[in-house]
């Protein structure tokens, strides 16, 4: 009974496996199945006997669903990244992932020390028409403290049906009450802002967030709209940084708004080449000529990438910006036993130009069992829709460059302890209102205000020039020239803790940026903070340069 058990789940293993089309393609040998199923079948009774074992023997109970869990993690991590199961329990989060919707009250919340805070409700939604707020701290879930707990299991608790009730225990200012919150399916915004840029606000502004349901559709209503309101608007900004992608069909809708009927998009190669798509442009296009900018960073990754590197193949818009992640990887979602659900690397994409843009190479990893960027050598030469080269295996490469700004030191610490965070919370509860978005700004009084706040929480941070010097006495001690350069090492001290003084004006106008940011998240939720910050935006101002030319 045993072996026919194996049989048949073989059976059921390689029949998923390439069809006979396939397999002939490739002159895969009957023997070789037979081996391939032997194979499978050997492992798996290894496999069920190692449990076996372990239930019977181990010293310790031995949970089944975490300890299987565990084994597939396992197993699925030799594959990718993108490869994962997903339990009964976790469907909450397949539906974020693949809808940009959950059941839930609506608030981002983040962990600090052993305590839970509210760092984000969503505007309109059930945690801030309930009256919380960021900076909320969230001492129970249904009568459960959150004392110790991680993130993921507040947030898994507060997730559920929607309809359901969920009673938050909260202490803002030192005082505590009860909060009875309705579930909701929450549908997150895929475009959270858009509006007008440029000095003379006739350049379209378009932010997306996620690739997720109706992300084309509210691209294409967003666009439709800038042009009523303007029409004589002068070009178009579609903003994906930080974008990490999302549905595959999404993409290839958003790149319809700006190309032609019957235009080839993506194509889709893997293993099981009946399997393989081409995925053509279903629409008529909104507008064919309008200039059109996309920005991009080292997190627009996936469907933004089709949607950056299609256009750019096909010449219809200025890429800017930094280059992209580079995960030309599609997964497909594939229904598993007892309401669970898996999520399966099943083949690459390919854009017009007939490139990949895959980064990184999972089937090849090093010594140290780290899969490999695929080497410059590797990398090949296409040509897009007009000629210009372009190059696969490292993401999109802008056509326009723009550095990167990296956060000081200064910045870095204000962030890891909260300080911008605690301060906007006090401001908040103090000050009833502030300027619009588009027009706030952080006042030398606000400023000098906000210094005098640290100097109260005694900020202390280190640098790397300090932790170099660190480094520099240690193995001066070790090699006993320690005494000899005691002065020199005292007297760069004292320099750099002076230097250090004046950082919160030598950094005054990104520390105004982070505290803008936040203020306006309060006040305004996430259109205000996007809508507030493009005055300064300098990736976006470059964009617009490109435009006009």
């Amino acid at each position: 009974m045993k072996k026919v058990t194996f049989f048949i789940l073989v059976a059921a293993l390689l029949s998923s496996a390439p069809t006979a089309q396939a397999q002939s393609d490739r002159q895969v040998s009957s023997q070789s199945v037979t081996d391939r199923g032997f194979e499978i079948a050997k492992n798996l009774e290894i496999f069920a006997n190692v449990y076996k074992q372990l239930n019977l023997n181990y010293v310790d109970d031995v949970d089944p669903g975490k300890a299987i869990k565990t084994a597939i993690d396992a197993m699925l991590s030799s594959m990718d990244p993108y490869t994962n199961y997903f339990p009964e329990s976790q469907m909450e989060d397949v539906k974020l992932q693949l809808l940009g919707q959950y059941g839930g009250v609506g608030a981002i919340i983040m962990q600090r020390g052993d305590s839970i805070y509210i760092s984000e409700p969503y505007k309109g939604l059930p945690a801030a028409e309930a009256g919380l707020k960021a900076g909320d701290r969230i001492v129970a879930v249904d009568g459960q403290s959150t004392k110790g707990k991680k993130t993921p299991d507040v947030s898994s608790a507060m997730r559920g049906q929607a309809g359901t009730e969920v009673v938050l225990r909260v202490e803002r200012a030192g005082k505590e009450f009860d909060c009875t919150l309705k579930r909701r399916e929450i549908k997150l915004p895929n475009v959270p802002y858009y509006g007008y840029v440029g000095p003379d606000k006739d350049y379209g502004y378009i932010k997306l967030d996620e690739f997720t349901t109706d992300a084309a559709k509210h691209v294409r209503e967003a666009f439709v709209e800038l042009k009523r309101e303007k029409p004589g608007m002068k070009g178009v900004v579609l903003d994906l940084r930080g974008n990490g992608g999302g549905l595959m069909n999404e993409a290839v809708d958003i790149v319809n708004i700006w190309v032609p009927k019957g235009t080839l998009v993506v194509e889709t190669k893997g293993k099981v080449a009946s399997k393989n798509t081409k995925s053509y442009t279903r629409m008529a296009p909104e507008d064919t000529e309008i200039p059109v900018a996309v920005l991009i960073d080292n997190s627009s990754a996936s469907a933004s990438e089709i949607v950056s590197g299609s256009l750019q193949d096909l010449d219809r818009a200025v890429i800017v910006g930094q280059r992209s992640f580079g995960k030309g990887l599609v997964q497909n979602i594939l229904p598993m036993p007892y309401n669970s659900q898996m999520k399966v690397t099943v083949s690459k994409y390919y854009i017009p130009s007939g490139r990949c843009i895959q980064a990184i190479d999972y089937s090849h990893r090093d010594e140290n069992g780290r899969a490999v960027k695929v080497p410059d050598s590797l990398k090949t030469a296409f040509k897009t829709k007009g000629g210009r080269t372009v190059y696969d295996g490292f993401g999109i490469e802008p056509d326009v460059e723009v550095e990167p700004e990296y956060m000081s030191n200064l910045g870095v610490a204000l962030a890891q302890k909260f300080l911008i965070f605690d301060y906007a919370t006090d401001y908040y509860r103090s000050h009833k209102e502030i300027a619009p978005a588009d027009e706030f700004e952080i006042s030398d009084e606000l400023y000098a205000d906000f210094c005098r706040y640290l100097k109260e929480k005694k900020l202390t941070y280190s640098t790397v020039t300090e932790r170099v010097i660190k480094e520099l006495r240690d193995v001066a001690k070790e090699e006993k020239y320690d005494t000899a350069i005691a002065g020199q090492l005292k007297a760069m001290e004292a320099a750099l803790e002076k230097e250090k003084e004046g950082d919160l004006q030598k950094h005054r106008e990104e520390v105004c940026e982070m505290l803008k940011a936040e203020l306006l998240n309060r006040y305004y939720y996430d259109e205000g903070r996007i809508k507030g910050a493009l005055k300064s935006d300098k990736v976006l101002l470059r964009a617009i340069d490109e435009l006009k030319k």
